[in-house]
């Protein structure tokens, strides 16, 4: 299997990059970043790109992937509604027709959030603009669409946030995440298992077009 990640030095997208490059049934894995990966192995591409609304320089380079594991994503705290959808609909929305142009049989992963609002109307701003981007997205003709929805996560295997505010609060409240993910483990996801869950539905699919953190949890274990 060959896979696009998007995000690879955030959160999400290290965890998903480290148990990628230690499954030995991904043959390649194409990190399209910013900025460069200080991760280096055989198996691992990183192409450095600055413009996330224009995908026009990369077409050749997103030719033959089986699957884009989009993890790329920003808290909206501060910010308004136009800027959030700048850095959320339309870089998420510009990637996926980009990617179906030049790999029309790939499966394309979004990782949105617990509460997104699939009506676009309600309260939350970032839930409605979340939710524009799933419709989005589950109206593109690829292979498989699927949306995330983690929740919680636990960060493991010594990932760090590169959002300050999540920095913080796990820093802070991160001792409490095992023991809260021991109380209720079907709400609280660690990054690993958040990672073999989306290489599992990448590599066969799954009939849920939208998968909740139990759904996630499961196939991570089940993985």
């Amino acid at each position: 299997m060959k896979i696009i990640l998007f995000g690879a030095t955030g959160m999400i997208g290290q965890g998903v990059l480290k148990v990628a490059l230690e499954d030995p049934g991904v043959e390649r894995v194409l990190a399209v970043v910013r900025s460069p990966l200080d991760e280096q192995h055989p198996r691992l591409l990183a192409l450095e790109h600055k413009d996330f609304k224009d995908y026009t320089a990369l077409a050749g380079e997103l030719v033959g992937y089986d699957a884009c594991l989009f993890c790329l994503g920003v808290s909206a705290g501060g910010m308004s509604e136009a800027e959030y959808t700048a850095v959320t609909y339309d870089v998420t929305v510009a990637a996926a027709k980009a990617v179906l142009a030049a790999s029309p049989g790939a499966r394309f992963l979004y990782v949105s959030g617990a509460g997104t609002d699939s009506s676009e109307r309600g309260r939350a701003m970032w839930a409605r603009v979340k939710g524009r981007t799933e419709n989005t997205l589950l109206a593109l003709p690829f292979k498989g669409v699927h949306m995330l929805r983690p929740g919680i996560i636990q960060p493991t295997d010594g990932i760090v946030s590169k959002t300050p505010a999540y920095r913080y609060a796990y820093a802070a409240m991160g001792w409490l995440l095992p023991l809260a993910k021991a109380l209720a483990p079907r709400h609280i996801i660690t990054t690993r298992e958040l990672a073999r869950a989306m290489l599992a539905v990448a590599r066969g699919g799954s009939a849920l077009k939208v998968l909740e953190a139990p759904d996630l949890i499961a196939l991570g274990r089940s993985a």
